[in-house]
Protein backbone atom coordinates (compact mmCIF):
# COMPACT_ATOMS: atom_id res chain seq x y z
CA UNK A 1 0.00 0.00 0.00
CA UNK A 2 1.01 3.48 -0.67
CA UNK A 3 0.09 6.04 2.01
CA UNK A 4 0.65 9.81 1.48
CA UNK A 5 0.18 11.77 4.78
CA UNK A 6 -0.27 15.68 4.27
CA UNK A 7 2.15 15.95 1.69
CA UNK A 8 2.96 19.17 0.32
CA UNK A 9 5.36 21.49 -1.51
CA UNK A 10 6.02 25.25 -0.85
CA UNK A 11 4.48 27.20 -3.58
CA UNK A 12 3.68 24.61 -5.62
CA UNK A 13 1.39 21.97 -3.78
CA UNK A 14 -1.25 22.24 -0.88
CA UNK A 15 -1.12 19.89 1.62
CA UNK A 16 -2.54 16.20 -0.12
CA UNK A 17 -3.41 12.93 1.76
CA UNK A 18 -4.50 9.39 0.19
CA UNK A 19 -4.22 5.95 0.78
CA UNK A 20 -3.80 3.85 -2.54
CA UNK A 21 -3.97 -0.30 -2.48
CA UNK A 22 -2.35 -2.31 -4.31
CA UNK A 23 -3.33 -3.17 -7.52
CA UNK A 24 -5.08 0.62 -8.37
CA UNK A 25 -4.53 2.53 -11.30
CA UNK A 26 -4.60 6.51 -10.49
CA UNK A 27 -4.97 8.92 -13.12
CA UNK A 28 -3.75 12.87 -11.94
CA UNK A 29 -5.67 15.38 -14.31
CA UNK A 30 -5.58 19.13 -14.33
CA UNK A 31 -5.03 22.09 -16.41
CA UNK A 32 -1.48 23.03 -17.13
CA UNK A 33 0.48 24.07 -14.17
CA UNK A 34 -2.08 22.70 -12.01
CA UNK A 35 0.71 21.08 -10.27
CA UNK A 36 0.62 17.00 -11.36
CA UNK A 37 4.13 16.97 -12.00
CA UNK A 38 5.30 18.62 -8.54
CA UNK A 39 2.81 15.79 -7.10
CA UNK A 40 4.15 12.81 -8.62
CA UNK A 41 8.19 14.24 -8.10
CA UNK A 42 7.40 14.85 -4.60
CA UNK A 43 5.56 11.26 -4.41
CA UNK A 44 9.01 9.48 -5.95
CA UNK A 45 11.27 11.88 -3.61
CA UNK A 46 12.61 13.50 -6.38
CA UNK A 47 11.37 16.95 -5.08
CA UNK A 48 11.47 18.75 -1.31
CA UNK A 49 8.06 18.29 0.30
CA UNK A 50 6.65 18.47 4.21
CA UNK A 51 4.56 15.25 4.97
CA UNK A 52 5.46 12.20 4.86
CA UNK A 53 5.24 9.01 1.91
CA UNK A 54 5.00 5.35 3.05
CA UNK A 55 5.71 2.86 0.54
CA UNK A 56 5.22 -0.87 1.84
CA UNK A 57 5.59 0.22 5.20
CA UNK A 58 8.63 2.29 4.52
CA UNK A 59 8.94 6.00 5.11
CA UNK A 60 10.85 6.77 1.92
CA UNK A 61 12.88 9.62 4.04
CA UNK A 62 14.04 6.89 5.90
CA UNK A 63 15.47 4.99 2.66
CA UNK A 64 18.49 5.48 1.08
CA UNK A 65 18.34 5.93 -2.61
CA UNK A 66 19.45 3.06 -3.83
CA UNK A 67 16.69 1.14 -1.36
CA UNK A 68 14.13 3.57 -2.30
CA UNK A 69 14.89 2.22 -6.47
CA UNK A 70 14.03 -0.62 -5.29
CA UNK A 71 9.68 0.07 -4.38
CA UNK A 72 9.53 2.94 -7.07
CA UNK A 73 10.55 3.71 -10.55
CA UNK A 74 9.59 7.56 -11.38
CA UNK A 75 9.32 8.69 -14.92
CA UNK A 76 9.79 12.35 -15.48
CA UNK A 77 8.36 14.34 -18.35
CA UNK A 78 11.13 15.40 -20.07
CA UNK A 79 14.56 14.00 -20.24
CA UNK A 80 17.16 14.38 -23.30
CA UNK A 81 19.51 11.80 -23.62
CA UNK A 82 22.65 13.29 -22.27
CA UNK A 83 25.32 10.20 -23.88
CA UNK A 84 25.72 8.30 -27.01
CA UNK A 85 25.52 4.91 -25.19
CA UNK A 86 23.93 1.89 -26.96
CA UNK A 87 19.71 1.68 -25.92
CA UNK A 88 20.73 -1.65 -24.50
CA UNK A 89 23.42 -0.48 -22.02
CA UNK A 90 21.10 2.53 -21.33
CA UNK A 91 18.75 -0.24 -20.03
CA UNK A 92 21.58 -2.34 -18.34
CA UNK A 93 21.52 0.59 -15.71
CA UNK A 94 18.34 0.15 -14.49
CA UNK A 95 18.68 -3.08 -13.92
CA UNK A 96 17.96 -3.69 -9.77
CA UNK A 97 21.56 -5.49 -8.61
CA UNK A 98 20.74 -9.46 -7.73
CA UNK A 99 18.26 -9.62 -10.05
CA UNK A 100 18.43 -13.01 -11.98
CA UNK A 101 20.35 -12.42 -15.35
CA UNK A 102 17.50 -15.02 -16.67
CA UNK A 103 14.22 -12.97 -15.55
CA UNK A 104 16.18 -9.98 -16.61
CA UNK A 105 16.46 -11.00 -20.29
CA UNK A 106 12.73 -12.69 -20.54
CA UNK A 107 10.87 -9.51 -18.78
CA UNK A 108 13.51 -7.36 -21.64
CA UNK A 109 12.40 -9.34 -24.42
CA UNK A 110 8.77 -9.27 -23.50
CA UNK A 111 8.85 -5.02 -23.14
CA UNK A 112 10.39 -4.49 -26.17
CA UNK A 113 8.57 -6.48 -28.18
CA UNK A 114 5.26 -5.10 -26.86
CA UNK A 115 6.79 -1.50 -27.59
CA UNK A 116 8.73 -2.55 -30.75
CA UNK A 117 12.51 -1.93 -29.77
CA UNK A 118 14.09 -5.01 -30.65
CA UNK A 119 15.39 -3.88 -33.70
CA UNK A 120 16.60 -0.59 -32.01
CA UNK A 121 18.93 -2.05 -29.04
CA UNK A 122 22.10 -1.57 -30.63
CA UNK A 123 21.27 1.96 -31.86
CA UNK A 124 22.56 4.95 -29.96
CA UNK A 125 20.11 6.94 -28.07
CA UNK A 126 21.07 10.42 -29.64
CA UNK A 127 20.31 9.07 -32.44
CA UNK A 128 16.91 7.82 -31.93
CA UNK A 129 13.36 9.62 -32.54
CA UNK A 130 11.09 11.22 -29.89
CA UNK A 131 8.87 8.59 -29.74
CA UNK A 132 11.34 5.84 -29.85
CA UNK A 133 13.37 7.72 -27.34
CA UNK A 134 10.14 7.61 -24.92
CA UNK A 135 10.02 3.49 -25.35
CA UNK A 136 13.10 3.44 -23.92
CA UNK A 137 13.19 5.32 -21.13
CA UNK A 138 8.99 3.74 -20.65
CA UNK A 139 11.09 0.14 -20.65
CA UNK A 140 13.92 1.24 -18.17
CA UNK A 141 11.25 2.53 -15.85
CA UNK A 142 9.07 -0.71 -16.06
CA UNK A 143 12.50 -2.71 -15.90
CA UNK A 144 13.18 -1.02 -12.96
CA UNK A 145 10.24 -2.56 -10.65
CA UNK A 146 8.58 -5.40 -12.91
CA UNK A 147 7.69 -8.27 -10.81
CA UNK A 148 9.53 -11.01 -11.97
CA UNK A 149 12.70 -8.74 -12.10
CA UNK A 150 11.67 -6.78 -8.98
CA UNK A 151 9.59 -8.64 -6.36
CA UNK A 152 10.14 -5.65 -3.96
CA UNK A 153 8.95 -3.32 -6.90
CA UNK A 154 5.62 -1.50 -6.27
CA UNK A 155 5.01 1.51 -7.37
CA UNK A 156 5.16 2.68 -10.84
CA UNK A 157 4.90 6.88 -11.25
CA UNK A 158 4.85 8.23 -14.81
CA UNK A 159 4.30 11.56 -16.67
CA UNK A 160 2.45 12.44 -19.25
CA UNK A 161 4.06 8.65 -20.48
CA UNK A 162 2.26 8.84 -23.67
CA UNK A 163 4.61 12.29 -24.40
CA UNK A 164 5.47 11.65 -28.79
CA UNK A 165 3.76 8.10 -28.98
CA UNK A 166 1.56 7.05 -31.78
CA UNK A 167 -1.98 5.24 -30.72
CA UNK A 168 -0.15 1.61 -31.11
CA UNK A 169 2.16 2.37 -28.73
CA UNK A 170 -0.28 3.87 -26.11
CA UNK A 171 -2.19 0.75 -26.46
CA UNK A 172 0.46 -1.39 -25.68
CA UNK A 173 1.64 0.79 -23.07
CA UNK A 174 -1.94 0.51 -21.32
CA UNK A 175 -1.56 -2.87 -21.56
CA UNK A 176 1.37 -2.76 -19.91
CA UNK A 177 0.57 -1.08 -17.25
CA UNK A 178 -2.57 -3.11 -17.15
CA UNK A 179 -0.63 -6.03 -16.29
CA UNK A 180 1.60 -4.71 -13.66
CA UNK A 181 -1.49 -3.49 -11.54
CA UNK A 182 -2.93 -7.36 -12.10
CA UNK A 183 0.03 -8.23 -10.41
CA UNK A 184 -0.13 -6.28 -7.51
CA UNK A 185 1.58 -2.90 -7.99
CA UNK A 186 0.35 0.84 -7.84
CA UNK A 187 0.45 3.16 -11.30
CA UNK A 188 0.23 6.85 -10.55
CA UNK A 189 -0.09 8.71 -13.91
CA UNK A 190 -0.52 11.92 -14.83
CA UNK A 191 -2.66 12.63 -17.61
CA UNK A 192 -3.91 15.51 -20.01
CA UNK A 193 -6.23 12.78 -22.16
CA UNK A 194 -9.50 13.12 -20.17
CA UNK A 195 -10.91 10.24 -22.31
CA UNK A 196 -8.09 7.69 -21.71
CA UNK A 197 -9.12 8.24 -17.84
CA UNK A 198 -12.15 8.15 -18.31
CA UNK A 199 -11.87 4.68 -19.79
CA UNK A 200 -8.22 3.45 -18.07
CA UNK A 201 -8.14 4.69 -14.64
CA UNK A 202 -9.66 2.87 -11.40
CA UNK A 203 -9.31 6.81 -9.31
CA UNK A 204 -8.64 10.35 -10.41
CA UNK A 205 -7.21 12.93 -8.75
CA UNK A 206 -8.33 16.47 -10.23
CA UNK A 207 -5.87 19.49 -9.12
CA UNK A 208 -6.25 23.32 -9.95
CA UNK A 209 -3.55 25.21 -8.85
CA UNK A 210 -2.23 23.04 -6.65
CA UNK A 211 -4.54 21.52 -4.77
CA UNK A 212 -6.29 18.50 -5.45
CA UNK A 213 -9.67 19.36 -5.35
CA UNK A 214 -11.73 16.05 -6.04
CA UNK A 215 -9.73 11.94 -5.28
CA UNK A 216 -12.31 9.26 -6.20
CA UNK A 217 -13.77 7.05 -8.44
CA UNK A 218 -13.41 7.33 -11.77
CA UNK A 219 -16.32 7.86 -12.80
CA UNK A 220 -17.58 10.22 -9.52
CA UNK A 221 -14.70 12.67 -10.23
CA UNK A 222 -15.28 12.62 -14.48
CA UNK A 223 -18.49 14.41 -14.60
CA UNK A 224 -19.53 17.61 -16.82
CA UNK A 225 -20.09 20.17 -13.91
CA UNK A 226 -16.33 20.13 -11.96
CA UNK A 227 -14.46 19.36 -15.04
CA UNK A 228 -16.18 22.52 -16.88
CA UNK A 229 -15.14 24.54 -13.73
CA UNK A 230 -11.26 23.53 -13.31
CA UNK A 231 -10.59 23.59 -17.15
CA UNK A 232 -12.94 26.66 -17.85
CA UNK A 233 -14.33 24.54 -21.05
CA UNK A 234 -18.21 23.16 -21.30
CA UNK A 235 -18.22 19.23 -20.89
CA UNK A 236 -20.84 17.12 -21.57
CA UNK A 237 -21.02 13.39 -21.11
CA UNK A 238 -22.20 10.94 -23.89
CA UNK A 239 -22.49 7.06 -23.86
CA UNK A 240 -21.84 4.87 -26.71
CA UNK A 241 -22.10 1.09 -27.12
CA UNK A 242 -21.43 1.08 -23.68
CA UNK A 243 -18.68 3.50 -22.91
CA UNK A 244 -18.60 7.11 -21.67
CA UNK A 245 -17.23 10.05 -23.41
CA UNK A 246 -16.27 13.60 -22.27
CA UNK A 247 -16.78 15.80 -25.09
CA UNK A 248 -16.33 19.69 -25.20
CA UNK A 249 -19.63 21.25 -25.95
Amino acid sequence: MLEINHLAVISRLLPFSAKVKRGDRVHIIGPNGAGKSSLLAAIAGMLKAEGEVVIAGNRITELSGRELSRYRSYLCQQYLPLSAMPVYQYLSLHQIAGSSAEAVDKTLTQLCNLLHLNDKLAHKITQLSGGEWQRVRLVATLLQVWPSVNPQGCLLLLDEPANSLDIAHQQALDLIINEFCSEGGIAIISDHDLNHTLQHACRVWMLSRGEVIANGLTAEVMQPEPLSLNYGVFFKLHHFEGRSWIMTV
